[in-house]
């Protein structure tokens, strides 16, 4: 059983490695699966549940549901058992689960050893933040990281509004941005935090002096809107549009950034969602902040272009940013 045991584990490990499993003579030749499709199917195992899985990893649904039955199909098992009701662990995904989590965190061994190796990088690195980005502790700690890592990296700062936290990425003048998804497909992430969402609110609305309110009871509020050239997957969400009872939004005045954003509530002409510090961040005169029940967290996400992943100076703002999550995670 030990020598069964380690051969799935080698296999597994030379799977996520790149390497070529050979397999007796007369069998089916399938792909080999990838290193993500083995950190989905750990977050899956935790989930349990497809879409609180698709939301914690920035995907679609049916995105993630595709994923595991290729994954199922490359390791020719069943790993979970599905119906209309709930999710859960065959026999053999709960035998794999070790060895999958094994595999994937000896990837990260690799991947830290290498950075061990390529402590010389030298040059620029062109990191954009928005909002109150640059300020939030793990942003901090990962520009600490990378800078006791890479002593002669030079690291340039770029305070970013809503259409260049994407756009600076896109034109290549940023290489990294600190930023709250969620992101069109062709930009990657690294989830960095979770915090509550808040409703922000004229100071003289009625509703600004409770202590939390449902979402209902903003229904026919009108929402600040952002400029077109923004992706409508990034707004939808900080909308809340459509709403749980699939009632669309009512949009108000147009902003490109949040001190405009700020400006148009505090004026009475719309409300906002925003990320619960910015009751911390961004106190202004004329805007408050109330609790919503009902209303799903927001994230703090590391991104990059899918296609520069690979670029030494993104690589290294990566490196940093998986050292800080491992060190919060296994203190």
């Amino acid at each position: 059983m030990i020598d069964e045991k380690c051969g799935v584990f080698d296999k597994l490990l030379s799977m996520v490695a790149g390497e070529t499993v050979v397999e007796p003579i007369g069998a089916i030749t399938v792909a080999e699966p990838s290193v993500h499709q083995l950190r989905l199917f750990l977050v899956l195992s935790e989930e349990l549940h497809f879409g609180r899985a698709a939301a914690r990893l920035f995907i679609t649904q049916s995105a993630l549901s595709q994923q595991i039955r290729s994954l199922e199909k490359r390791l020719k098992v069943a790993l979970f058992e599905r119906s209309s009701r709930a999710v859960a662990l065959t026999s053999a995904g709960r035998a794999l689960l070790p060895d999958v989590r094994a595999a994937v965190e000896a990837m990260e061994r690799l991947r830290w050893a290498a950075n061990a190796q390529g402590r010389h990088l030298s040059g620029l690195v062109r990191v954009g933040t928005i909002g109150a980005e640059a300020a939030m502790p793990h942003t901090r700690a990962v520009l600490q990281a990378l800078r006791r890592e890479h002593p002669r990296l030079e690291i340039q700062l770029l305070g970013l509004n809503f259409v260049d936290q994407l756009g600076a990425l896109y034109r290549r003048e940023a290489d990294v941005v600190f930023l709250r998804p969620p992101v069109p497909d062709d930009i990657e992430l690294h989830h960095l935090a979770t915090e509550p969402r808040v409703a922000c609110l004229p100071s003289g609305d009625p509703l600004a002096a409770l202590p939390r309110l449902a979402l209902a009871q903003l229904a026919g509020y009108p929402v600040v809107d952002v400029p077109a050239r923004i992706p409508r997957v990034w707004w939808d969400f900080w909308a809340v549009d459509p709403r749980p009872d699939g009632t669309a939004v009512r949009y108000g005045p147009v902003a490109p950034d949040l001190e405009a954003l700020l400006h148009s509530v505090a004026q009475g002409e719309a409300m906002a969602f925003l990320p619960a510090a910015a009751r911390d961040f961004f106190r202004r005169p004329g805007v408050g902040y109330v609790d919503v029940d009902g209303l799903a967290p927001c994230t703090s996400a590391l991104a990059w272009l899918a296609d520069h992943r690979d670029h030494p100076g993104v690589a290294a703002v990566r490196r940093a940013a998986r050292s800080v999550v491992h060190r919060r995670t296994h203190p």
